[in-house]
Formats: C-alpha cells, sequence, structure tokens
C-alpha cells in the first residue's frame, strides 16, 4: 500500500449523513482498487450538536483538522438553529481558520443528466468557476447601530487588499494553463473574470487590473475576457459554451456557483472543494441538508461521490479520481431523474453501483 490518508469527515445535518455513507463506499472501493489507505476520523459538528451543547466548532477541532490530508463534509444547516449560526460558527470558521481561500466549482453536465436550458448538451456545459473564498463581505466587516428603531443603520464590506486578489488570480491562470494542455476545446476559451467594476469601482477596479497586468506579464498565451456579473448570469444559460475558466470576488461567486450547479443538473449531482493549494482543503455536495428527504434513502448521492472524486485528485491520486467519474458517468445513464426521489434508484444502491463499477473499471 503507497500510502494512508488521514481524513476528516464531518457527516453533518439532515441528509449530510446519507450522501457521506455513499461517498465514504466509493471511497474505500477506489482505496482497495488503487492500493492507498484512508484514515477516517468522524466529527459530529452541526445542528444536533449545538442544540445539545451551544457548541459549533471548537478551536481545538481546528487544531485536529490541520493534523489531516483532507476534510469530508456531508451537510451544514438545521431547522431548529437560526440561519447564519451554524454557517459562520462552522462553515466559514473552517475556511478562515484553515486559509482555504479558493473555492473551487466544477460546472460539468454529465450524460443522461438534464439541463433546463433548452438545447445545451453535455459538449456545452463543462467549465470551472473560481471563486475567492476569505475575503469580500463574508469576512463580516461592518456592524450595525440604532437597531430595531427606524433609524436603524446595518453596514457589511466588501473589502480586498492585492495579496488576497492576487493569489486567487494565480490558482485561476495556472488551471486554465492545465486545462488548455490537457484538451485543445479548453484552449479556444478566454480566461473570464466576474465583477462588477463599473458600479463597485474601488474593489472592481483592483480586481480588473490585477487579472490584467497578471495576465499580460506572466501568461500572455492565455486569452483574457472580462464580464459585469450580471452579464455572466445571462450568458452562462445563453452561451455556457463560451466559458471554461472563470474567476470572481466571494459574494458573486457563491451566487453564479448555484446557477452553475442548476444548469449542470441541480444540486443533486453538484461538488465543490474549498482549497489551501499548501494546506488541508474541505470536499462537500453542494446541496443543503435537505432535512424533509432525511432517511428515506431517496436522496441523490452523486455531489457528494463527486467531492470525493475531487478530493483524491487533490491528493494525487488522479487514477482513482478518474475511475469516480466513469462510474459515475455510467451509473447516471442508467438512472430516471437526478432529482431527489425520482431516481429509480435508492440512496443506498446508487452508492452500491458506483463503487463496485469503481472496483473493475
Amino acid at each position: 500500500m503507497s500510502k494512508t490518508y488521514k481524513i476528516a469527515v464531518i457527516p453533518g445535518d439532515g441528509t449530510g449523513p446519507e450522501v457521506v455513507s455513499e461517498g465514504i463506499k466509493v471511497l474505500d472501493a477506489a482505496a482497495r482498487r488503487f492500493g492507498f489507505g484512508t484514515d477516517l476520523h468522524y466529527f459530529d459538528f452541526g445542528g444536533s450538536r449545538y442544540l445539545k451543547t451551544g457548541e459549533t466548532l471548537p478551536d481545538s477541532a481546528i487544531d485536529g483538522f490541520k493534523k489531516c490530508d483532507s476534510i469530508f463534509l456531508g451537510a451544514i444547516g438545521h431547522p431548529e438553529v437560526k440561519p447564519g449560526i451554524l454557517e459562520a460558527g462552522i462553515l466559514l470558521k473552517i475556511r478562515f481558520s484553515l486559509d482555504q481561500y479558493i473555492n473551487l466549482r466544477p460546472v460539468k453536465l454529465y450524460p443522461n443528466v438534464e439541463t433546463p436550458l433548452k438545447d445545451k448538451g453535455p459538449e456545452h456545459i463543462d467549465f470551472v468557476v473560481i471563486r475567492e473564498n476569505t475575503g469580500g463581505i463574508y469576512t463580516g466587516l461592518g456592524g450595525a447601530t440604532r437597531v430595531g428603531t427606524q433609524d436603524e443603520i446595518a453596514t457589511q464590506l466588501m473589502v480586498y487588499d492585492r495579496r488576497t486578489v492576487d493569489r486567487c488570480l494565480k490558482y485561476a491562470f495556472e488551471l486554465k494553463k492545465r486545462r488548455n494542455a490537457a484538451n485543445h476545446r479548453y484552449a479556444e476559451k478566454p480566461i473570464t473574470l466576474i465583477h462588477k467594476r463599473n458600479v463597485l469601482t474601488h474593489c472592481g477596479d483592483l480586481w480588473f487590473r490585477a487579472f490584467e497586468e497578471m495576465g499580460s506579464g506572466e501568461y500572455p498565451e492565455l486569452r483574457r475576457d472580462y464580464n459585469h456579473v450580471d452579464a455572466a448570469n445571462m450568458w452562462f444559460v445563453k452561451n455556457p459554451e463560451w466559458f471554461d475558466v472563470a474567476v470572481t470576488e466571494n459574494l458573486f461567486g457563491d451566487i453564479i456557483t448555484d446557477l452553475g450547479a442548476m444548469i449542470q443538473g441541480g444540486l443533486g449531482v453538484a461538488a465543490g472543494g474549498n482549497i489551501n493549494p499548501d494546506g488541508v482543503s474541505m470536499f462537500e455536495p453542494m446541496g443543503g441538508s435537505a432535512p424533509k428527504y432525511a432517511g428515506q434513502n431517496v436522496i441523490n448521492p452523486m455531489a457528494a461521490i463527486g467531492a470525493v472524486m475531487m478530493m483524491l485528485d487533490s491528493l494525487g491520486e488522479s487514477g482513482a479520481s478518474q475511475a469516480i467519474e466513469a462510474a459515475m458517468i455510467a451509473v447516471m445513464q442508467k438512472m430516471m431523474s437526478q432529482n431527489a426521489g425520482k431516481m429509480g434508484m435508492g440512496t443506498a444502491e446508487v452508492g452500491d453501483k458506483v463503487a463496485t463499477l469503481v472496483a473493475t473499471i
């Protein structure tokens, strides 16, 4: 056995434990097939623990995560917990504490997966969104005064420094370079910066100048383009085939990646990574905890399996990652739908079929 990876597993809330279970099933099959080991450490952070203890994520957990090779997350969100508590106390704390400054979101339509876009197929929808993940409005700078009165004022500031912008752009340019080398179809398309520089003149100008300077100075061979975020939303729908690598700031990225999830077939197939290229990264399905489906064996686990695929690729297990994707495609071609409860298979059956194929593919 070549290597053993220490992986923190956070099943989380709602259907999170169910989809994580299927992801682990596929991970185990890939480990056996490709000769690596896994050392899994489970953590119960989420809504249920918070309701019992009042604790979201202690600093000791962050120290433990730093000793892992990767993190696999199911879902965070509990109907009895006020919105924002778990998101800030768990998700944002992990991202900021581990400096996971890249949110990596492949937007890829697989065969036999329905998209709401008429006349678009897998050949049209195959791009990646790079979302800056630790800056902008999500840093929480701002405040409120005169709360509860007619004179209440609330501010929340979009704040960026050049270092934060540059390192995000660097990751995006390097990814574009690798994709161009891997497939000539990608090389025909530009790397696209998405912002709102006509209105957000300070932050937008910083991102645009940094993008142009880095592109012309270090990557002159790469084509570049710019979209205002509102225009990008239109083009994602009308001409998704125009995009290959899109890079944007935190808030805009949060919004457009959900649009990306829908045009690739929905949250049941959308996976993403919170990346620290030099540290510990975290991978997760993009869907929420979906508590109304919990325990019914009807939720689609493909997004969680896709998160495992991404995790293994980041760990250097490219053969295992490719085998999982091939198995996912084969199983999805036999599924009736990617929507919860309409798959024609149960959650566990989908995981079983993918795992079986990974073991033999």
